[in-house]
């Protein structure tokens, strides 16, 4: 039987989805992030090290990182499901958008995020105009124009593929859901262009999703 360790407002919502669509049971065991702080509960490193989610265990495989788990799903459960064929251009694709979430466009948005919150941050008076400055900057100079060409090579995607890798729903989808909808709700400055939203209404539309949501919870992105 397979446990997901399951926090929070986090990317286990992907590999949830992902149980859905694959209908393997699984056992929940849910976390809840410190409401001040946002952090996990130190109860987590019992289950791994780092104290992170999401992560599943099944027999004495113990797997953590979001993208790591889809990939291992797919490989021990997929049955020839969520990822094309090796070596057509779907599965090229496939691949790319597995780690292009996490390793080029995830860190742009985190830094975003962090901007944000410095402009809003309590400090004591004379050192807001000084906060004020470097994150405007920072945002300005190197966060926003970065972003921005982000942005747009998604939505010249999504403009030309129903779904990441192709024509179906893959794994890859599910990993790069988690930054799309951060990038549509949380980046509405940039512009996003249609096809991303569409590509978000899609997914949460799938009866798996919906199944998913009720068993993890809301989640909020960023």
């Amino acid at each position: 039987m397979i446990t997901v360790h399951h926090l929070n407002h986090s990317r286990s919502q992907r590999v949830l989805w992902l149980l859905e669509e694959l209908e393997v049971p699984y056992e929940l065991v849910k976390y809840e992030r410190d409401p001040e702080t946002m952090l996990a509960p130190r109860s987590l490193e019992a289950i791994h090290p780092l104290g992170k989610s999401p992560v599943i265990t099944e027999g004495d495989a113990v797997i953590a990182e979001s993208g790591a788990i889809l990939e291992y799903l797919v490989e021990t459960h997929g049955k020839g499901r969520f990822a094309p064929p090796a070596g057509t251009q779907a599965h090229h694709d496939y691949r790319y958008f597995m780690h292009y979430a996490e390793g080029s466009l995830m860190p742009y948005l985190l830094l975003k995020l962090i901007t944000r919150r410095l402009k809003q941050a309590k400090m004591p008076f004379f050192a807001r105009p000084i906060a004020r400055k470097i994150s405007g900057k920072l945002a300005g100079d190197f966060v926003d124009p970065n972003l921005r060409r982000h942005v747009a090579f998604l939505g010249a995607h999504l403009g030309k593929h129903r779904w990441f890798a192709g024509d179906e729903l893959t794994a890859a989808d599910m990993q790069m859901l988690f930054p799309v909808e951060a990038v549509v709700e949380r980046a509405t400055d940039l512009s996003p262009p249609p096809p991303l939203a569409d590509f978000v209404k899609r997914c949460k539309e799938r009866p798996a999703f919906q199944r998913a949501l009720a068993r993890g919870g809301p989640y909020q992105v960023m």
